[in-house]
């Protein structure tokens, strides 16, 4: 899990530096907020006067349990160089990472299954234990 969060972080690093970057000035910070809880959860977020902003939020989920792990939720917002608005959202848990944004690349459909492989596909499923069974002579 700790390496989900380290993703998220640079990620979100990344996204803010390169806006500071591309203007070369302090930008105030218009709000900020965190709120760190005994049992694990928070919440936090900022601002800034460019228009880049980000919120986050986490929890535990089967806290106490042998699978304990944490479930972080966020977003951020920013403005791409040329004029684009950005937004990315993203869930981080047990499950491992997803991310959300218009802006992300989206991979090709899969091609289809040629016909003689689905036929094989479906005779398998449809005669799970036959091989595992001994043969009569």
């Amino acid at each position: 899990m700790n390496t989900f969060v380290i993703a998220l972080f640079a990620l979100i690093a990344g996204a803010s530096a390169a806006a500071v970057r591309e203007l070369e000035k302090e930008v105030p910070i218009l709000s900020q907020f965190q709120e760190n809880n005994v049992d694990g959860s928070f919440k936090s977020g900022f601002e800034t006067g460019n228009g880049i902003s980000q919120e986050e939020k986490g929890y535990l989920v089967n806290a106490g349990q042998k699978d304990e792990a944490q479930v972080i939720e966020g977003s951020a917002r920013w403005t791409a160089p040329d004029g684009t608005p950005v937004e990315l959202k993203w869930l981080a848990g047990p499950e491992g990472v997803q991310f959300q944004g218009t802006h992300l690349p989206v991979a090709p459909p899969a091609p289809e299954i040629p016909l003689a492989i689905q036929r094989s596909l479906d005779w398998n499923k449809a005669h799970p234990n036959e091989e595992s069974q001994p043969k009569l002579q």
